[in-house]
């Protein structure tokens, strides 16, 4: 069984709860589409990161005394425990909210190596923070009762109560309310043109999600080694520190980060770190579609910010942006020529293969071959 995305929807309203905020995640994608194609747009606010969602719902709550929704994917928590613990925290300001969590590698249920840990210690990573839970049933009526229930406790106690959620709780919901863009490429012909001009030396570090698996499969379609590229295949929004951290060691290489409007977003503080750095080696190539598109196609800022603009202002000398074949061609030029930190933003289209695999490789197996490589 599974629960009406819009059913679920209308037991939160009629409970006053109309609220919402958080970054998607695959297992809630359905109800986070829900979400955005019925609510107010002010009324749901796809946060750069989880932690800036609880520091949001706290501020509605100061401002209206009401509860809301914060959603976010299980490996979300690790961003969200310094608010949760020293800001809603009954000890601290003892704001109440409401936890939806989507349980990735849930144990017993086959899943992504990245999220494995995760899923064996959300629930313990909620006992320890001291937060009150419950797996939501798949039944509207049973899920009834575990929202008033959740409701409840998170009044009275004056603090954040979770609902966690297996894959396969919501039925299927299709985004309706999205961006529609005309651009030349997607993100996978973009990544192909620039893999085409890059030296047998050249090293790319590539963000989570449908990137590193679209990088991972043209590499095998052109036969080359996977060695020379390092598969962010979790923590998302930290390629491009891991992209710093090795150009900085090896001034002799030139390093790729391949990141996502999302990913960027999600930490753009590390764009200021690279910029006071200054690694002329490190090339920041961001592939920007304007959603999280390995979660369902929510909307980021991606399309409604500058990314050459804060580039620029942080203090990368080179800042370029593509939008076709022939401009894509143009910059890598320009930008391989350039001194690092140097930004390319390449504006494309939303949306992924349907048949697009996985890497074969684990992430161990890929972390060794990566490192004889730069040892080589």
């Amino acid at each position: 069984m599974s629960i009406a995305c819009e059913a679920f929807y209308h037991l939160l309203a009629k409970r006053d709860i109309s609220f919402f905020c958080g970054v998607p995640d695959s297992l809630l994608k359905d109800i986070c589409a829900y979400i955005t194609d019925h609510a107010e747009k002010q009324d749901n606010i796809i946060t750069a990161n989880e932690g800036a969602a609880i520091g949001l719902a706290a501020g509605y709550h100061l401002a209206t005394g009401k509860i809301c929704v914060v959603y976010m994917q299980n490996s979300g928590e690790g961003n969200a425990v310094n608010p949760l613990t020293s800001l809603v925290d009954h000890d601290v300001y003892s704001i109440p909210l409401i936890l939806l969590i989507g349980w990735r590698g849930e144990p017993g249920v086959k899943d992504e190596p990245q999220h494995v840990k995760q899923g064996k210690i959300t629930l313990s990573l909620l006992n320890t923070l001291g937060i009150p839970y419950e797996v939501l049933p798949d039944l509207i009526e049973e899920a009834e009762k575990s929202v008033e229930k959740a409701i409840s406790i998170s009044k009275e106690k004056s603090s954040p109560y979770a609902l966690v959620v297996k894959a396969g709780t919501f039925e299927e919901y299709n985004l309706k309310k999205s961006t529609k863009t005309d651009f030349e490429l997607n993100r996978e012909g973009a990544l192909k043109l620039i893999v085409n001009q890059l030296g047998k030396r050249d090293i790319i570090v590539s963000t989570t999600g449908k990137t590193s698996r679209e990088l991972f499969e043209y590499r095998k379609e052109i036969r080359e080694n996977h060695n020379r590229d390092f598969l962010t295949v979790g923590s998302m929004g930290h390629s491009s520190s891991i992209a710093l951290g090795i150009s900085l060691q090896r001034p002799d290489l030139a390093v790729y980060c391949f990141d996502g409007d999302g990913a960027a977003i999600m930490h753009m503080g590390t764009i200021a770190v690279i910029a006071q750095q200054a690694p002329k080696n490190l090339k920041h190539i961001i592939f920007n579609n304007g959603a999280h598109d390995s979660v369902g196609g929510q909307p980021t800022a991606g399309f409604d910010v500058d990314f050459t603009l804060i580039a620029k202002g942080a203090g990368y000398p080179t800042v370029l942006r593509a939008e076709t074949s022939k401009e894509v061609k143009k910059q890598m030029q320009n930008l391989k020529k350039s001194d690092g930190p140097a930004l390319l933003e390449i504006r494309v289209n939303k949306g992924a293969r349907k048949n697009l695999g996985r890497p074969t490789t684990t992430p161990i197996e890929n972390k060794k071959a990566f490192m004889e490589f730069l040892q080589s």
